[in-house]
């Protein structure tokens, strides 16, 4: 039996909100071809090579699913019968566990839990058939291979998730902060700052260490999911192993060391910066990472570099008055201590972003989770002084480090 994408190679990622844009771009960069941007999400055809690597190294993405079948689907006992006649066999078999993820969307069939239930019964009806009444378990936390099953306009589509798990984990963050940001999220913020690695990169709110993590993955050229062991599309029925060993292999050798305090992180609680250190131990080059107890109130000047921040932005994390001065206090460095460098503040509440007080030359809608949020951009400009940076220094850092960064002075408390 042959499944759809073997004879069309067309597969379908699914992008995070008001990103779909931006993972076109990166589907591309990876080997994707024809694509088609859609609602939270873009078809693309790819080979198997491609759609290995499209897995493997995706900052973005959300998932990448293989169709296996679609079907005109009215009601629900077509989703058991057709079912029923897959060689779910071909894909796995009774000793493994499976897990159905559905969605539903002008069409007769708008429960999609009852949907997802009746494509059930048809795979555990087809495994009784033809393993003399055995079938799998259905496992929802932790299934070796997970199905998807859409319904839109009375047409199904029963994919298998090539990914596995969610792309946006990625391994490292064992420990997450009071309001951590999703790592997709960060790397689009990363990517939006088309930060090269030329300037200094500080994330002066740094909390659990999410947005220095993934700036860390990207200079380096960390593949997105190098601690990740299992990936969906080993359960494809013509997975080539030795083709994703050679992928992998590819990839991680593209992988390059990070120099000392390039990449610097601050914040005001120890318990955060405990978890942002505990965080990037988990990925190569993280002991050159910054890191720094401190306010950024009290930081004399950062200039001719790249300022991120990801300030509080809701009434559960401090009173609403108090997060508003803190965006002045955020504006009023950036005036006055910040030549030349170009500062991205994300926060979940646009309106906040007035209380910083200065113009911004972008503005990103970006989702962080369902909080709808926006990223703005704001470029200070460089008076008569000489362009200077510091970066951060760990108590960990050597004393070769401390002579390497002599060379380049500015960070100022």
């Amino acid at each position: 039996m042959t499944y759809e994408y073997q004879d069309t190679r067309r597969f379908f990622a699914q992008a995070p909100g008001k990103m779909e844009a931006l993972c076109e771009e990166e589907l591309l960069e990876l080997g994707a071809t024809d694509t088609e941007v859609a609602y939270r999400g873009v078809y693309f055809h790819a080979d198997n090579a491609a759609l290995y690597r499209i897995n493997y190294m995706s900052r973005l993405l959300s998932r990448v699913l293989a169709p296996l079948l679609s079907f005109p689907c009215k009601d629900p006992a077509v989703l058991t019968s057709r079912a029923r006649r897959v060689a779910w066999e071909d894909i796995f078999d009774v000793d493994r566990t499976f897990a159905i993820t559905a969605s539903v969307a002008n069409s007769a069939i708008t429960n999609s839990l009852y949907a997802a239930q009746c494509l059930k019964d048809g795979i555990a009806d087809h495994f009784r058939d033809v393993a003399r009444g055995r079938r799998p378990s259905v496992e929802t936390v932790n299934p070796d291979v997970r199905l998807n099953l859409h319904i839109e306009r009375d047409h199904a589509t029963v994919s298998l998730d090539t990914s596995g798990e969610s792309l946006h984990k990625r391994g490292y963050r064992l420990l997450a902060g009071e309001a951590p940001m999703q790592e997709t999220l960060a790397a689009a913020i990363i990517r939006l700052t088309e930060w090269d690695g030329e300037r200094p990169l500080w994330d002066c709110m740094c909390g659990s260490g999410t947005l220095l993590c993934e700036a860390l993955m990207l200079y380096c050229r960390v593949p997105a999911q190098f601690l990740r062991k299992n990936f969906g599309f080993t359960w494809l029925p013509d997975f080539d192993r030795a083709l994703w060993k050679r992928i992998r292999g590819e990839c991680d050798a593209g992988m390059r060391p990070l120099p000392h305090g390039l990449i610097s992180g601050s914040d005001i609680s120890p318990a955060a910066l405990s978890v942002a250190k505990q965080n990037l131990s988990r990925l190569p080059y993280a002991a050159a990472v910054g890191l720094r107890r401190q306010a950024f109130q009290r930081v004399e000047g950062f200039e001719n570099g790249v300022l991120l921040a990801n300030p509080p932005y809701g009434i559960r994390m401090g009173e609403i008055e108090e997060v508003r001065k803190l965006y002045g206090d955020l504006g009023d460095f950036l005036k006055q201590r910040c030549p030349g460098s170009s500062a991205f503040i994300y926060t979940g509440d646009p309106e906040l972003r007035k209380s910083i007080g200065l113009k911004t030359s972008r503005r990103i809608p970006l989702v962080n989770g369902k909080l709808e949020g926006v990223l703005v951009r704001i470029d200070l400009y460089t008076g008569s002084k000489k362009p200077y940076y510091h970066r951060l220094k760990s108590e960990e850092e050597t004393t070769k480090t401390r002579r390497h960064e002599d060379k380049h002075e500015g960070f100022h408390e």
